[in-house]
């Protein structure tokens, strides 16, 4: 870049009083450069005497700014290491020069100048450590580095923090850092030895780096934000540094690793440290509590500083006042710790990237975020002018009339014009934040006609035995008393909510969402004052309201994207075990949103039951080559053409409910193969028995999200006496010369989920082929008939509000259907198009269809709701008036009695017609 033509803005800070173009001034006078600045309103010393010290090298750097820049960093990077602390102050002078007059002259934008730099401080620690370890190693004071290590610094890593970190930093900052090796280098014996010697190395660094000599210094050198700093080494392990943050780590100390990244040293070993660190820095779940943690600093900051007055210019803080820079940072930061554990999009380091991130996410609105870019590079442009005066730290407002005409000056504007600036931003960004913070109190607590012994109780629960639990419940509970005084029996909505409260095992990140999200308050009354067994769940399982903050909540179903989501999680987890727990995670979030779509009558029970398979195949299709990788790690690959799943019952005829199990049939094809390649091989038939058990734990074990499903693999050849997975061969045989009629029956609905594709086609090509055999219709009727009187005799309905077991009822107009579609031929999986083949095949008339159809679709909607709400029969006197409520609503009935009434005609009804069609004995 050509600085001196690219500078077409005229600060005051160079020609006020000369009424020179500061294009020629800089261009062609630069030994009279010190003048005009030292002779304007905005002076600035510092920068009269670095131009003084630079006026030879000035004029050519001007015409390539870039260029002179670059070829500076290369110089520190090139310095002996005798002479490294005299080039880098050089090199500091001549680019903090360029920067500055850039900077004034409107050249550069502000990201431009803070990366400029940062670039510096980068390239500073690198030179500077890379002089400190070849110090040590010269001196054979690191065991087993040579001088091939030194430009990996033998292990160790600068970690760039806060402004460094994200390539922002000031015009006269310092630099915090955080310098650490990798101790899986050395041997335990060499530990301590290598450990002092980087200790050494690194103040050796620090002092190249901060040390005041003839030349001026580098940066200043802050070393503080390590772990624990009064007890540990300015260089520490890794390992020991991870351990203090899984264990004591803060919420400060979270926020402060957003920004993080290696600067200098071994750059992979310090990307791999900070990739540890993420389930620290990054939670799972939505992180709401950090609102109060940044809220608690920021009080602590303006107490120990002195900074909590009202807003006034004179000696006011920029960056840590109100509405300064920090009040911006902290507001970002916080947003990205509540989300992006959620979001990796939103684990950005710049301020003003992220917030634009966050608009785009939908955790900021636009128009805020804009307006505090804005500001944000205003404060942080007013920052760098007050420290170009004299080269401070300084972040304050001058105290005096004459300061205040340096800055306007230095700011190109008139002083009044700056004083009303000043105060319009820092009391908009103050209003902006502030509200974010500390919020309104809560309107005051009014007495309502509720039980107040039972609410009296609330404090001894666990959830609410912490201080900080019961403060943040304080602030929510005005708002819930409310929403429980206008529910239609406020009492029995309270003892729901009493319920969910005492089954909390903690509260204070779910009361700190209900805290920021009081929409969150009437969704958590509606359920529990509908359904307790999903307010049970709940309460185990808190965390899923994250999924109703996450923004996508009330969008359309995703159908067949719902697979490659869950995918892409899994691809974020390395381990194994952290895989299972993400889809637990992944899967309740989603399972919780189809049931909450439910009650709230955003969707019918029909696509209920398609949204519960979808989730199913989708959890089965992504976590299935999973449990195979990491199976195959130490058996080998599967061997011969692999395996699948298919799915049978309700899974496969895609109709399940919300306590569903998934009925499954493991088939694999060895194609001869006998034994797999690994590491541990096993013959075929166990590799496929052991693969098909690991699945099923992989669905089943309870971990610390919960289970996934349970699995039922009783419709398998062998029932429950032989081997988990049955061999493709055997399985075609099976079928095709020994299954029994309820077999083939069940084959109606079955379907490969998952698996390998070749093997997947063949055993729906069976299955087409076995159902499109002619049949014995008599034959087929006498066995349905037969089956059920059997179940009639192992199991009679509770009462009418059982839909499943019973004459005319679900299963009964199942099996009447599968036996339609076995002897259509035609294979259909749906029970709707087994009626239509019964009517096909004469066994039914249209309008006994219509009936049965009609029966089942209310059968089914019972159960889904009935399920939804409670996981044993559905007893009106038990699960509440709110419940009740919610079935006859989706029933379209008026009360549990009319419910009642059309239940048994419709039972009736229907069981007659079955009793006509393939014979009595149904009770």
């Amino acid at each position: 870049m050509n600085l001196a033509k690219s500078l077409t803005r005229t600060p005051r800070a160079f020609n006020e009083d000369r009424g020179r173009d500061a294009v020629a001034a800089l261009a062609d006078l630069p030994s009279e450069l010190t003048a005009l600045v030292h002779g304007s309103a905005g002076s600035s010393p510092y920068l009269g005497q670095l131009i003084e010290k630079e006026a030879a090298w000035l004029p050519a750097a001007l015409q390539d700014a870039d260029g002179a820049v670059q070829s500076e960093l290369s110089a520190c990077l090139a310095a002996p290491y005798d002479a490294v602390a005299s080039q880098l102050r050089r090199s500091k002078r001549r680019i903090a020069l360029l920067t500055a007059l850039a900077d004034l002259g409107g050249a550069w934008d502000l990201h431009k100048v803070t990366s400029t730099l940062t670039d510096l401080a980068d390239t500073a620690c690198t030179a500077a450590l890379r002089a400190g370890i070849a110090a040590q190693i010269k001196r054979g004071k690191i065991p087993g580095l040579t001088e091939d290590d030194v430009e990996t610094a033998g292990g160790v890593v600068v970690l760039a923090m806060g402004k460094m970190g994200a390539h922002e930093l000031n015009y006269s900052s310092d630099i915090d850092l955080i310098c650490l090796f990798d101790e899986s280098r050395f041997d335990h014996a060499d530990f301590s030895e290598a450990r002092a010697g980087f200790i050494r190395a690194t103040r050796q660094m620090s002092s190249l780096l901060n040390d005041l000599t003839g030349d001026g210094y580098v940066f200043r050198t802050d070393l503080r934000l390590r772990p624990d700093p009064a007890v540990t080494p300015v260089c520490m392990g890794m390992e020991a540094a991870e351990r203090y943050y899984e264990s004591l780590g803060r919420t400060w100390e979270r926020a402060a690793y957003i920004k993080a990244r290696p600067a200098a040293g071994d750059l992979a070993a310090g990307a791999a440290f900070i990739e540890t660190l993420r389930p620290f820095v990054w939670r799972k779940h939505l992180d709401f509590a950090a609102i109060q943690d940044a809220h608690d600093m920021r009080l602590a900051i303006r107490e120990h500083k002195g900074l909590g007055g009202p807003i006034t210019l004179s000696g006011h803080n920029m960056k840590l006042g109100r509405g300064g820079i920090r009040e911006i940072e902290f507001f970002t930061q916080t947003r990205q710790l509540i989300a992006g554990g959620r979001d990796p999009s939103l684990r950005l380091r710049g301020t003003c990237e992220s917030l634009s991130a966050l608009a785009d996410k939908g955790w900021v609105e636009p128009e805020l975020a804009g307006v505090l870019t804005d500001h944000y590079t205003a404060h942080r442009t007013f920052e760098h002018r007050l420290q170009m005066v004299r080269d401070a730290q300084t972040h304050t407002l001058p105290t005096t009339d004459a300061g205040f005409d340096r800055l306007a000056g230095l700011m190109d504007m008139d002083r009044a014009d700056l004083v009303t600036d000043l105060h319009r931003r820092l009391h908009a960004v103050h209003e902006a934040t502030e509200g974010f913070f500390a919020p309104d109190a809560s309107a005051e607590a009014v007495n309502y006609d509720l039980d107040q012994d039972l609410i009296e109780r609330w404090q001894s629960y666990p959830a609410l035995r912490t201080q900080r639990g019961a403060a943040t419940f304080e602030r929510i509970k005005p708002a819930l008393l409310a929403r429980l005084a206008q529910a239609p029996r406020p009492n029995e909505a309270l003892l729901a909510l009493d319920g969910f409260l005492k089954g909390l095992p903690a509260g204070v990140q779910l009361f700190s969402l209900f805290d920021a999200n009081p929409s969150l308050v009437d969704l958590l009354v509606d359920i529990v004052a509908t359904s307790p067994a999903l307010a049970q769940h709940l309460s185990r399982n808190a965390a899923v309201f994250d999924a109703v903050i996450g923004g996508d909540f009330f969008s359309p179903w995703p159908g067949a994207q719902l697979q490659a989501g869950l995918e892409q999680e899994l691809a974020r987890e390395a381990d194994y075990e952290a895989k299972l727990d993400m889809t637990r995670r992944w899967a309740k979030e989603w399972h919780f949103r189809i049931g909450v779509h439910l009650l709230r009558g955003l969707i019918t029970p029909q696509d209920a039951g398609a949204q519960y398979s979808d989730l199913a195949r989708a959890v089965l299709q992504a976590l299935w080559p999973e449990v195979v990788a990491q199976f195959s790690t130490r058996h080998g690959p599967p061997p011969g053409n692999g395996a699948v799943i298919l799915g049978m019952g309700s899974l496969g005829a895609g109709a399940l409910n919300p306590a569903s199990d998934l009925d499954m049939i493991v088939i694999y094809d060895p194609a001869d193969v006998e034994m797999s390649d690994g590491k541990r091989p096993l013959a075929a038939r166990q590799y496929y028995a052991r693969l098909t058990q690991a699945m099923i734990t992989a669905l089943t074990v309870p971990m610390a999200q919960g289970r996934l499903y349970e699995v039922d693999m009783r419709l398998r050849p062998s029932g429950n006496k032989g081997p988990v997975a049955t061999s493709w061969a055997s399985f075609d045989n099976y079928q095709r010369t020994q299954a029994w009629v309820w077999e083939h029956l069940a084959l109606t609905r079955a379907q490969v989920i998952a698996g390998a594709p070749q093997l997947a086609e063949q055993v729906e090509n069976l299955r087409c082929d076995i159902l499109q055999n002619a049949r014995d219709s008599a034959k087929i009727i006498a066995e349905v008939a037969t089956m059920r009187t059997r179940i009639a005799d192992a199991k009679t309905p509770v009462s009418v509000w059982e839909p499943k077991i019973g004459a005319g009822r679900m299963q009964d107009i199942e099996l009447l259907a599968q036996a339609g579609a076995l002897i259509s031929g035609d294979a259909p999986r749906q029970i709707a198009e087994g009626l239509v083949a019964c009517v096909a095949a004469r066994l039914l008339s249209d309008a006994d269809r219509q009936v049965l159809l009609q029966t089942y679709e209310m059968c089914w909607t019972l159960q889904i709701c009935a399920r939804l709400l409670t996981t044993d029969v559905l007893d009106p006197s038990d699960v509440g008036s709110g419940a009740m409520s919610f079935v006859c609503r989706t029933l379209k009935t008026d009360s549990a009695e009319a419910l009642e009434r059309k239940l048994n005609a419709a039972y009736a009804a229907a069981g007659a017609i079955i009793d006509a069609t393939v014979g009595t004995g149904v009770s």
